[in-house]
């Protein structure tokens, strides 16, 4: 014979049900109050304009006139436009550059830092002042340093009898340079660094050493493994920041006409360049917010990507192995 189970009272507990306390209550009402302004800047300046430029992307909008609708157009037109492939061509080689280059160098001026002692907090200030530098004045910076004729670049290696190139004219030294000047700021990579290796277990180098491990033995199996969490955050954080690169490269080769006309540009022209042209040059908005989701769902993508392999490489002090 068939049981029934009657629905509890109004009020009353239900089995398996904590009841929230007046406390957990009014603790919960003050965090979504100091959530809140959180929230609202969320919805007004990240979640309404992602929808906006969602729709944007499917019409034919030229700020002027009302949008038009077209559907995956625009789409199809990215799929087929050279210069789109050619400028996310230049960002995914600068990041391919860039990333591993920042991360050794950073690595390696941790390490140093570590072994400084007394001084370490001042190294650690003028590592870090040149991420303060206004991202427009770096790029007037390394023009000036990067000039073929005066730059202080060149004028270095010719007193060791090197011929410096072309750094801002000559096509296949573009990047280079850029990549160079993208060095400057990686101050933050180098602190994130340091931390990581100040709380590295000493106890866990004295049992390699008592085991007969020699320094490398014991960076590559206790420094690398323990500070695995740090390398993964600066991967995925400097490869998202590579991809987004513009206002650095926009101020040194299309802020000034001259600079612009001096050689061609699409050596330096980088997917949000392309993207800051269309939208605001050409005012092809509807054509630009298509790209910008373009770049969203690669960056999506690389990001994803870089988690899932995490899991076999990234060690996290107390998690199951």
């Amino acid at each position: 014979m068939a049981t029934t189970v009657s629905p509890p009272a109004p009020g009353a507990a239900v089995p398996g049900r904590r009841r929230r306390t007046p406390l957990a209550r009014r603790e919960a009402r003050w965090a979504w109050l100091f959530l809140a302004p959180w929230i609202v800047g969320f919805l007004a300046f990240q979640a309404g304009p992602m929808i906006a430029s969602a729709w944007l992307s499917l019409t034919e909008y030229d700020v002027i006139n009302p949008p038009e609708y077209t559907g995956l157009d625009n789409y199809r037109e990215l799929m087929a436009d050279p210069q789109v492939a050619r400028s996310l061509g230049n960002t995914v080689y600068y990041t391919a550059l860039h990333v591993p280059l920042v991360m050794l160098i950073s690595l390696g001026l941790a390490l140093l830092l570590k072994r400084v002692g007394r001084l370490q907090g001042f190294f650690r200030t003028v590592f870090y002042l040149p991420v303060m530098t206004p991202a427009v004045a770096v790029g007037i910076l390394f023009l000036l340093l990067l000039n073929t004729q005066d730059g202080l670049i060149n004028r270095g290696l010719a007193l060791v009898g090197i011929d410096g190139p072309s750094w801002t004219t000559d096509p296949d030294w573009v990047m280079p340079g850029i990549v160079l000047m993208s060095l400057w700021s990686l101050g933050s990579t180098v602190i994130i660094y340091l931390a990581a290796l100040q709380n590295v277990p000493r106890d866990l180098y004295e049992a390699a050493s008592i085991d007969g491990a020699g320094a490398w033995a014991r960076f590559r199996h206790v420094t690398l493994p323990m500070i695995s969490g740090a390398l993964f955050f600066t991967l995925v954080v400097n490869t998202i920041a590579s991809l987004q690169m513009f206002t650095e490269v926009y101020t040194m080769y299309f802020g000034n006409r001259q600079t612009q006309t001096s050689f061609n540009s699409d050596a330096a022209t980088f997917y949000v360049i392309h993207l800051f042209q269309e939208a605001f040059q050409f005012l092809h908005m509807g054509y630009a917010s298509a790209m910008a989701w373009l770049l969203f769902l690669i960056i999506m993508g690389i990001t994803l990507v870089q988690v899932k392999l995490s899991k076999r490489f990234v060690y996290y002090e107390g998690e199951d192995q």
